[in-house]
């Protein structure tokens, strides 16, 4: 994971981004070293149901799935992800409304708060699969920010 704030390019360490509310963990991608702390995490917060999605320039109607993400919006859950493979961007909201902007490659955990406006877009590889979890997938509904 690199973190760093977008206007200024200032480093965030994983202390700030704790303090945010954001969570951050590394992790082998072979199952046998992520399940347990996955497990862990799901146990902790009460998330029940896990599974894979997978992003590349072969899957279907890419452009248009992605234009979802890209804009900002937050959810009424976490929003969790685990990266197997490839890599992702969210550019997050503080708490004082600056972006902190994230890349996620294979190993990172992330977990942008629920209720915590951000957007995703994909790196210059346009791939990535990665582990989701939810307490209900009714609450990833995406609530976008009004343009003011």
């Amino acid at each position: 994971m690199r973190a760093q704030w977008l206007q200024g390019g200032e480093t965030i360490d994983v202390e700030i981004l704790r303090a945010e509310g954001v969570i951050h963990g590394q992790h082998a991608t072979d199952e046998a070293a992520w399940r347990q702390p996955v497990d862990a995490l799901k146990a902790e917060h009460g998330y029940v149901e896990e599974d894979v999605v997978a992003l590349s320039p072969a899957t279907p109607g890419l452009d248009a799935l992605c234009a979802k993400f890209v804009d900002e919006h937050s959810h009424d859950e976490d929003e969790v992800r685990f990266v197997l493979g490839g890599g992702g961007v969210f550019d997050i909201r503080s708490r004082d409304d600056r972006w902190m902007h994230i890349v996620v490659e294979a190993g990172d955990l992330i977990v942008v708060p629920a209720g915590r406006y951000h957007r995703f877009m994909l790196t210059d590889a346009r791939s990535i699969q990665c582990v989701r979890l939810f307490k209900d997938q009714s609450g990833w509904t995406p609530h976008y920010r009004q343009a003011s």
